[in-house]
């Protein structure tokens, strides 16, 4: 990822005559210059007349200086790769070009980055000749997630003397993606999650035969190889092959994000255990040819299509930025959920929830669809919590996990200590040996 442009528009600017320009020292010789000739004037005193219009002339004359020098300079940021996880190190290249013919001085580069990935870096750029190119490199590690903006980069020019400064930005900014923690996962294959429309319908490929094809009458613009010589022998018109859209497996991750729904801070809660987890089976999807979509409250995002790692690359772009929200947002993403009718598998990640989500939720497990929840105990994250407030959240879960169960889901429950991809595994281990239900839907036009 890149960016070009000129700084403050046409490159960095002349500097104005202004004291505003003046570092401290500049400030200092100027006032002391000023001082000396207004004592010279009061005293007559001629030889410190010349000491003081030295002293005030130098600062102004730096300042002059300075001001003549007039740059043209463009900008190109790189950053590879623009997403990264958290914890890892992302390496951000910038590439000075000057646009004249005139050298530039020493520069002071200094590019703005957020507080949550370290100190700006700054650098020196020596003398850049006229029509060249220097450039920096500097590389940016963060242990929390999140879209981070990186520039504007700042120039700051001074003259031999450090009496007077400039300082000129120029306007392009850049994007960092910190994606939460993936961890690899084993297990799960999609025999049954086929869905998709058409203008066949889903079935099972595997119990259908030449008799079974879909026909439809010769259209104009038809392709002949799409003949289907049997149909058109019995019925006897031209029969063509209907159009069947490829099937997808696809996989709904529902994320609880309430405030209420978990415990502890900062990286170490359990929302964070969760939104890696959410992560993680996201990839694990994807590389396993799923459509993937998540889904944290009302507003459920598109299902993905790439069969690599890639494919989840919009679930884990959401996940960076997804926050704790309301106490309604569960029952919003239940509603959703069960209005559209799951549409896929799907896993569940579950902190403290109520009872009437979880029973609407389960209601899901007696359509055929593939259901998984991981439960969190979340009192684990956070330390004084009352005994009578524990077996509460403890027995409520049970409930919870009971419910589910019995509604045809599979459950897992997860802890400060547990791997995510322990807890997968257990999750997986359940469904060895149960063969997958796959629905026969009636198929549309003529046999």
């Amino acid at each position: 990822m890149s960016s070009a442009q000129p700084a403050s528009g046409s490159g960095v600017r002349s500097v104005s005559n202004s004291l505003s320009a003046l570092t401290l020292r500049g400030r200092s010789f100027l006032a002391a210059g000023l001082t000396a000739v207004a004592c010279a004037l009061i005293l007559g005193q001629r030889d410190l007349l010349r000491v003081g219009v030295l002293l005030a002339a130098a600062p102004l004359g730096a300042l002059l200086t300075t001001s003549r020098y007039r740059y043209r300079l463009a900008l190109k940021r790189t950053i590879a790769p623009v997403r990264v996880l958290a914890g890892t190190t992302a390496r951000v290249s910038l590439e000075l070009e000057n646009l004249t013919r005139i050298p530039t001085r020493v520069l002071l580069a200094e590019d703005r980055v957020p507080y949550a990935l370290g100190p700006s870096p700054r650098f020196v750029i020596a003398r850049l000749p006229g029509r060249r190119r220097a450039a920096v490199t500097y590389t940016l590690r963060s242990e929390v997630r999140g879209r981070y903006a990186l520039g504007p980069l700042r120039l700051r020019l001074t003259d031999a003397f450090g009496m007077c400064e400039v300082t000129r930005s120029f306007t392009g900014v850049d994007r960092l993606v910190v994606v939460p923690k993936v961890y690899a996962l084993t297990g799960t294959d999609g025999s049954g999650q086929w869905s998709g429309t058409g203008e066949s319908l889903t079935r099972n490929a595997a119990a259908s035969g030449e008799d079974d094809v879909a026909t439809r009458e010769y259209r104009y613009g038809d392709d002949l190889r799409r003949v289907h010589w049997r149909s058109t022998a019995r019925r006897g018109e031209l029969m063509v092959r209907r159009d069947e859209q490829p099937r997808q497996m696809r996989a709904t991750i529902l994320l609880d994000t309430r405030t209420t729904g978990h415990r502890g801070d900062g990286p170490g809660s359990s929302f964070e255990w969760a939104v890696s987890a959410a992560a993680s089976v996201a990839v694990h999807l994807a590389e396993q040819r799923y459509g993937v979509r998540l889904l944290t409250d009302d507003t459920t995002a598109g299902w993905t299509t790439a069969s690599t790692t890639e494919g989840a690359g919009a679930v884990l772009d959401d996940l960076a930025v997804v926050r704790l929200a309301g106490p309604g947002a569960l029952a919003d993403a239940v509603t959703t959920l069960t209005r559209t009718g799951g549409d896929g598998m799907i896993v569940a990640l579950l902190g403290e929830a109520g009872q009437d989500e979880v029973e609407a939720l389960g209601t899901l497990g007696r359509r055929g669809t593939r259901c998984i929840a991981i439960l969190l105990r979340t009192p684990e994250w956070s330390a004084g919590m009352p005994e009578r407030r524990l077996d509460k959240v403890a027995q409520t879960r049970e409930h919870n996990a009971a419910v589910l169960r019995s509604l045809g889901w599979t459950v897992a429950e997860a802890g400060a200590s547990d791997a995510v991809a322990d807890v997968w595994s257990r999750t997986t281990a359940a469904q060895a040996g149960v063969r997958p239900r796959i629905m026969l839907l009636p198929q549309g036009g003529d046999r």
